[in-house]
């Protein structure tokens, strides 16, 4: 497999939780005069921001702004400045909510940015500074997302776009969901950009932010174990489910509580 096509593998989307969620995790980041944060949701790659249509649909209805902007799955470098740049434009305080690929995007993003008051990695990546995500997702084994799972797309002059294949889209990325469901993700995913995962990260919001992550036990896109190390190192409020990779999707009501909860 070459480096190129292996770093597609690093960047995908979602994460099913559902775990009970433990007490230190409540921490206040209400703003002044009890001003909700707004709740910035982003995506992974083989997704778009209809993923977190569940999630955000409960946020709104309990009276929180929910932004969910298109990741362009480009490059970390310009994923990163796009998405600071949106939330440059935001006034309050912030609660930024990652998906896969999108964690390397919100560890860029938010260094630097008062406003930001919380992070969520939902089976996310969790870079330190000059790690790569393809290093992170092959530290661990278990990830079925191998380069015989996906289709590679040429685009311009040597750049390559990798997509899942059909008949493997439901088993590695979504196996907790009806295949009904899965078949039209597969239809509508977007693919990443095979360079992002030889960029080196930048300088961690992580380290400097209160962060919360989820676990995803049956995850057969990024290795629970690579999420446990990740979740670990960053010190974040770590809770774990029994669930596929695509946590917001599958279980939008637990995802939601624990935004709630990084949001107080």
């Amino acid at each position: 497999m070459t480096t190129t096509r292996r770093g597609l593998l690093a960047g995908s989307a979602a994460v099913v939780l559902g775990a009970a969620l433990d007490a230190p995790a409540a921490q206040a980041h209400t703003g002044s005069g009890g001003q909700k944060p707004t709740v910035v949701l982003v995506h992974g790659a083989f997704a778009d921001a209809s993923g977190w249509n569940g999630v955000a649909s409960r946020l709104i209805r309990d009276g929180y702004p929910v932004i969910a902007p298109p990741n362009p799955l480009r490059s970390v470098a310009s994923d990163s400045a796009y998405l600071a740049a949106i939330l440059a434009t935001l006034d309050g305080p912030l609660v930024l909510v990652a998906h896969s690929y999108g964690g390397i995007v919100v560890t860029n993003a938010a260094t630097g940015n008062p406003n930001v008051k919380a992070l969520v990695y939902v089976a996310a990546f969790v870079p330190d500074q000059g790690e790569t995500l393809l290093g992170l997702q092959t530290k661990y084994p278990g990830s079925r997302l191998s380069e015989a799972a996906l289709d590679f797309r040429p685009y311009g002059e040597g750049l390559v776009d990798g997509y899942i294949k059909k008949e493997l889209f439901h088993d590695v990325f979504a196996g907790d969901l009806p295949k009904a469901t899965t078949k039209l993700m597969w239809a509508g995913q977007r693919p990443a950009d095979v360079r992002t995962l030889g960029e080196p990260s930048g300088a961690p919001a992580w380290k400097t932010i209160p962060s919360w992550y989820l676990v995803g036990r049956d995850d057969q896109v990024l290795p629970p174990a690579a999420q446990r190390f990740m979740a670990r190192r960053a010190g974040t409020h770590t809770v774990e489910a029994d669930t596929s990779h695509v946590a917001m999707i599958a279980q939008p009501a637990a995802t939601a509580a624990l935004v709630k909860r990084a949001a107080r």
